[in-house]
């Protein structure tokens, strides 16, 4: 008897071990209303599936972990960022949930309701999460990132350095309703935290770079005598960060400019220093102690000491005495990297000029047509400009970008992309990356709408070991403006 009772328990304890689990079906590892919708609808045959992706905008749906893999066009959904999401155009026929794009999706079947619609736009605005509430990209606090300013929609991209694809869309300003225009923006050294500066606004935004978010506004302008208001002084256009990442220098591009010195820590206005005539670019010296200020309209460079006390003006051309003509409209300027050479961008003279700050020596290496941004790799020794505006040198094309070894010895110029202006480095994989405004109906067509008006703009690559421009091209928000890589 006792043993008939064991075998029968262990009979049952066998049968029970054995059953199959019931679980929910994963959909692709999407939450699972979103995962029904988008693996019956539009990760289908002849669609965004893992066989018929490469033939539909390389776009593949199939799982959550693909749609994140990006497309020809860069990313269709970004975290958070809805409007900003390509995806939600093509899916969406209400005009009141948003922009929409032809050819509308699902292709050559019924469009998605309107509850469908709202449910993958709630679902990105959300973070688009995966099944088990995973938020893509948010998983490392010192991730490699290029921040790009996209001047005509009051947005800051951010890209991730593994695949250059667009992560985030960053909404800054603080003028609900009218544009800020943010024009420039620098990672501090120690590689904690951006910052951002306006055309339309006197102030300067500060975010940490681990995770994007705002931390607060830093003034650049002092309060008018006797009140609690600010003096109005906009146009801030380019701005340095101090080596210990503690001060930031900015610079008002009008007639009558001011440079502004801040407390980053504190969020505070230390120095300002009004009545400055169109100044442009700005640099600091390798001790930090004085900053390099370039007349936009002019021949000379200014330097000043940080705590805006001692001016010094110098000619970048010889034996020509500083002066206010438009004879070379310097642009950029940065610091060598032995610390002992200014190097500018000179408008209308198409070059680079080298000046050398002990001896006042001057080196002259042409570039393409307009050059304006600079910038300037370690790794392989090189300078890079861009000339927007050069439509000569390239038959068929606008704009350029100028390769300069750091000796000045050679240049090179490169087609890359329609209008390039932001130029950034990213040392971690060797890139240049070149942003397009493409702001004229000239340039490419956009492969989607903007979420702000205006004509949405390109990121191209250049391979820095060996100059050449990638295939890949990535399309932004309007007017992409300006690039600066996390360290």
């Amino acid at each position: 008897m006792l043993k008939r009772f064991i075998y029968s328990s262990l009979v049952f304890i066998f049968f029970i071990s054995c059953k199959k689990d019931v679980g929910k079906v994963s959909f692709g590892d999407y939450p699972n209303e979103v995962g029904v919708l988008i693996t019956t609808k539009c990760a289908v045959s002849g669609c965004h599936n893992a066989l018929s992706y490469k033939a539909s905008s390389g776009l593949n749906l199939s799982t959550w972990k693909d749609l994140f893999s990006g497309s020809n066009n860069g990313s269709s959904v970004i975290p958070y960022s809805s409007k900003f999401s390509f995806l939600c155009n093509f899916i969406n026929t209400y005009s009141d949930l948003g922009l929409t794009n032809i050819p509308s999706m699902p292709l050559n079947a019924s469009p998605l309701t309107r509850d469908e619609v709202k449910l993958i736009i709630n679902w990105i605005n959300s973070g688009a999460p995966d099944g088990n509430g995973q938020i893509m990209w948010a998983d490392d606090p010192n991730r490699k990132k290029i921040y790009v300013i996209n001047q005509g929609c009051d947005v800051v991209t951010v890209i991730d350095s593994e695949t250059q694809l667009p992560i985030r869309y960053i909404e800054v300003g603080n003028k609900p309703g009218a544009p800020d225009t943010p024009h420039s923006l620098r990672v501090s050294p120690d590689g904690q935290y951006w910052y951002v500066v306006f055309i339309n606004n006197n102030i300067m935004q500060k975010f940490r770079c681990s995770d994007d978010s705002y931390v607060g506004d830093i003034p650049l302008t002092p309060k008018a005598a006797g009140t609690n208001l600010s003096i109005d002084g906009y146009d801030w256009n380019t701005l340095i960060i101090s080596n210990d990442s503690k001060k930031a220098y900015c610079v008002s591009w009008v007639q009558n400019g001011r440079i502004a010195a801040v407390d980053l820590e504190n969020r505070t206005l230390i120095h300002y220093l009004p009545n400055i005539y169109f100044p442009h670019g700005i640099a600091l010296n390798s001790t930090n102690d004085s900053i390099y200020v370039t007349a936009q309209t002019g021949n000379f460079i200014r330097a000043i000491d940080t705590a805006f006390t001692v001016e010094n003006q110098y000619s970048l051309e010889q034996s020509v005495p500083v002066n206010l003509n438009s004879s070379l409209d310097i642009h950029d300027i940065i610091l060598s990297p032995d610390g002992n050479n200014l190097v500018v961008t000179c408008q209308q003279t198409n070059e680079v000029r080298m000046f050398n700050i002990a001896t006042h020596n001057i080196t002259q290496v042409p570039t393409g047509i307009y050059p304006q941004e600079i910038v300037y790799s370690p790794s392989t020794k090189q300078y890079f400009v861009s000339c927007p505006q050069d439509s000569t040198t390239f038959a068929h094309s606008f704009g350029l970008v100028t390769q300069i070894k750091d000796d000045m010895s050679s240049h090179l110029n490169i087609q890359v992309g329609y209008q390039p202006h932001g130029i950034g480095v990213d040392e971690n994989k060797q890139l240049l990356y070149v942003a397009s405004r493409n702001i004229y109906a000239s340039g490419p067509l956009p492969h989607h709408t903007s979420a702000c008006g205006g004509r949405n703009g390109f990121m191209n690559f250049i391979d820095m070991k060996t100059l050449q421009v990638s295939s890949k091209k990535y399309e932004l928000s309007s007017d992409t403006y300006f690039v600066f890589a996390r360290p």
